[in-house]
């Protein structure tokens, strides 16, 4: 709670320091990161598995949820923003029912993956392909992670409602716990009771339970008083529903574009063989600890931002914007000199298999590369969604995926897996570099009666872009 005073506080007089920011980016970087780290982590137990196919498996099976959940993404990206800026606005009623709205959908869409789990898995397989041995694996992780669809999604809208109310604290809480029960689990289960692939399963399985049950009680316990006020009427209240499910709809594009990109981009992963699969694996998960690094500074712009637009508070929008390419540049910058520096000592945690190893020292060059090129996308997608501006994102995703297709096209046939890496990092580039585009747009939607003043005055706001 002290947290989040403290950060009203701040955000209502507009100033925003490199301290303030950094300390609100912290806890939303360590909540970011325990997700990827998480799935490094499945990935380095399973490597001790004498069998390329087992990690092929995980990462098979991890591609289908991957698909499944980012598809409905939105629940915590839209659920952050709608209540950051009813946060701005001081509206206590709105900031439960930013909740209350996303929940039933979260739970609604669990059910449908439960009951469709069968052909869910037969069309994912036939998609991704594979050996029959890494299907099997990815057959077996499946069928019993898909019992907690319902309870991650819960706890998207749980972790978005915390993060958007500016409680990153108890955000905070809610994550590590899960993950690090799920990495307990994993070392008990696979390493210790030999379990393989099924208990990692069961280990995630297990955490997302439990996360959700403490979530909701920390939801209870701080809220009690507004959650007493709210009727069935208030949440059904049809403006706010149409407006976040079209919002919705436009984040579920945007994943669909992102997914499309994914699942290609492991198919022909796979097709080159267990061996590049696997060091493809590798490779994606210190990518994805990249990227939620940064997420943790999109996380903060989007609160700086969603709280700016809320209460109509134009020096903090544009701070926000300021802070998150500033931060977001000089840690491009250490992420490639780390990888650059420990790189090979990384990779070494994954997996101990020569050929593996081998393959993905081969390829690291392309996790230099990707900080730089993707940083400024991922700032901008934290931006747009404090902003709940969700048409611009998926538009400029939408152009970034045709670029993936092109190089695709242009470059896998002769330089194969190099190729193929070569069009992940140009879609990177190609999204931080679209939604540049709708900047000045969003500027003038948002605040348009004061860019109206300000350009009646001589300045311009179109250089928030830059």
């Amino acid at each position: 709670m002290k947290l989040a005073t403290n950060l009203r506080a701040l955000t209502s007089h507009g100033f925003f320091s490199h301290r303030e920011y950094f300390l609100l980016a912290i806890p939303l970087i360590i909540s970011g990161i325990s997700t990827p780290i998480l799935g490094a982590v499945d990935t380095a137990v399973v490597g001790r598995i004498p069998d390329p196919a087992s990690i092929g498996g995980v990462a098979v099976g991890a591609v289908i949820f991957n698909t499944m959940y980012w598809l409905l993404g939105f629940l915590r990206v839209s659920t952050s923003g709608f209540t950051a800026q009813a946060e701005g606005a001081n509206n206590q009623n709105e900031i439960i029912l930013s909740f209350l709205r996303p929940m039933i959908l979260a739970i609604l869409f669990g059910l449908i993956f439960i009951i469709l789990q069968g052909p869910i898995l037969t069309i994912a397989l036939s998609l991704i392909g594979g050996s029959e041995a890494v299907s099997s694996f990815a057959s077996s992780y499946f069928s019993i992670r898909i019992w907690g669809a319902p309870f991650i999604l819960l706890s998207y809208v749980i972790i978005g409602w915390l993060i958007g109310s500016g409680k990153v604290r108890l955000a905070l809480a809610t994550q590590i716990w899960m993950n690090v029960l799920n990495i307990i689990l994993d070392f008990v289960f696979v390493l210790g009771l030999g379990m393989g692939v099924k208990g990692v399963a069961y280990a995630t399985l297990i955490a997302e339970v439990s996360a959700v049950v403490l979530g909701a009680w920390l939801l209870y316990i701080t809220n009690r008083e507004t959650l007493a006020n709210i009727k069935l009427s208030m949440v059904l209240e049809k403006e706010p529903i149409l407006k976040m499910m079209k919002m919705n709809g436009y984040f579920f594009m945007r994943t669909v574009c992102l997914l499309i990109m994914t699942v290609i981009f492991t198919s022909i992963g796979a097709s080159m063989g267990e061996v590049t699969l696997a060091a493809n694996t590798i490779l994606l998960q210190i990518h994805y600890i990249i990227a939620y690094l940064f997420g943790g500074f999109a996380n903060a712009s989007s609160i700086l931002v969603g709280r700016a637009i809320g209460g109509a508070n134009l020096f903090l929008y544009k701070r926000a914007f300021t802070l998150s390419a500033q931060w977001g540049f000089a840690s491009a910058i250490l992420l490639s000199l780390s990888v650059f520096i420990f790189g090979e000592s990384i990779i070494a945690l994954f997996t101990n298999m020569p050929e593996v190893k081998a393959v993905s020292e081969d390829f690291l060059v392309w996790m230099l590369i990707f900080p730089i090129l993707g940083f400024w996308g991922l700032q901008l997608e934290g931006i747009f969604s404090g902003a709940t501006e969700a048409k611009s994102i998926r538009n400029s995703i939408a152009l970034a995926l045709i670029v993936f297709l092109t190089v695709l096209w242009l470059f896998l046939p002769q330089y194969q897996n190099h190729g193929l890496w070569l069009a992940f990092v140009v879609f990177s580039l190609s999204r931080s570099f679209f939604l540049s585009l709708f900047v000045p747009k969003l500027t003038r939607e948002k605040f348009p009666t004061i860019v109206k003043v300000n350009k009646l005055n001589g300045s311009s706001l179109t250089k928030l872009n830059k």
